[in-house]
């Protein structure tokens, strides 16, 4: 049928069918309506990805890493310790200081441990401090000679200035005043340390009796400590002898318990003991 304006009604609909069709095959090209979205190159999975991945909180494990590293690190030290090479000392007369080893630990555990029990039992904890602070100020010019020999002007300052603080507000040292209030450290220095800063290593190992590990150096530094200390020349041998006895049960007496723990964790208590001495003394030369 025709109108009077010679149109069909297929022709009337025919515009709005077009436009229908374009905006079905528009709507068909936009991006949400893609089933499968597009895979990220190289960039954005290294870039946004590992961005991403900070943001987190999560681990991104650096290039070149072997599969097992990130495992590992799980277990490694935040802020590892710095590695120092392990020292070994001669030990040419091992039998013989094996023999004054136990000779020093029988002595330990059937002499000086029961008096140091006792003796801490009597006098109160803090008067055993002091007595021992006592004995500290007294062998100062040990420090501060060896101080001076290793180029050290600070810790030669610092035993000074604990000595003067010590022998006057301390009560000639009976309190640490320079450590407790000033926060001065003293600096525990002596010859063998000295010797060892110079470059001479220790030498070979001893055990000596009484006094326990040593080695060479040390035992030189000991003669050469003995000729620094007032109290060689303060008081007579027999007093002498007297002191470092009641200060070797003073400082046990102080340190309870400290040497059984050292034999309790070790396989063979005098090589515990010898490793021990060596790398502690090692570390007194560095610092």
């Amino acid at each position: 049928m025709i109108d009077g304006s010679e149109n069909t009604p297929g022709n009337r609909w025919r515009p709005v069918v077009v436009a229908v069709m374009i905006a079905a095959i528009c709507a068909c090209q936009s991006p949400g309506a893609s089933a499968e979205e597009p895979t990220p190159g190289p960039e954005a999975v290294s870039g946004g990805g590992q961005e991403t991945a900070e943001a987190q909180g999560a681990s991104v494990e650096p290039q070149g890493a072997a599969p097992g590293d990130a495992d590992d690190s799980a277990f490694a030290d935040v802020d590892p310790l710095p590695e120092k090479p392990l020292v070994l000392v001669a030990d040419p007369i091992e039998p013989v200081n094996r023999a004054f080893f136990v000779f020093n630990d029988r002595l330990y555990f059937w002499l000086l441990k029961p008096v140091a029990r006792g003796y801490a039992f009597v006098v109160p904890e803090f008067v055993r401090i002091g007595i021992r602070n006592v004995l500290t100020n007294v062998v100062m010019p040990v420090r501060l000679v060896n101080s001076l020999l290793q180029g050290k002007v600070k810790g030669a300052g610092r035993e000074l200035a604990r000595f003067t603080i010590n022998s006057t507000i301390g009560m000639a040292g009976l309190f640490d005043t320079a450590k407790n209030d000033w926060k001065i450290e003293t600096s525990e220095e002596d010859t063998g340390q000295t010797l060892g800063a110079w470059g001479l290593g220790h030498g070979a190992y001893l055990v000596l009796p009484f006094l326990g590990p040593s080695s060479l150096r040390d035992a030189a530094g000991l003669g050469a400590d003995a000729f620094l200390n007032p109290q060689t020349y303060l008081v007579d041998f027999e007093t002498g002898v007297a002191i470092r006895a009641g200060k070797a049960v003073n400082d046990t007496s102080l340190h309870m318990g400290e040497y059984e723990d050292i034999k309790a964790a070790a396989i063979d208590p005098y090589l515990a003991v010898r490793d021990g001495y060596v790398q502690y003394r090692q570390g007194q030369v560095a610092r």
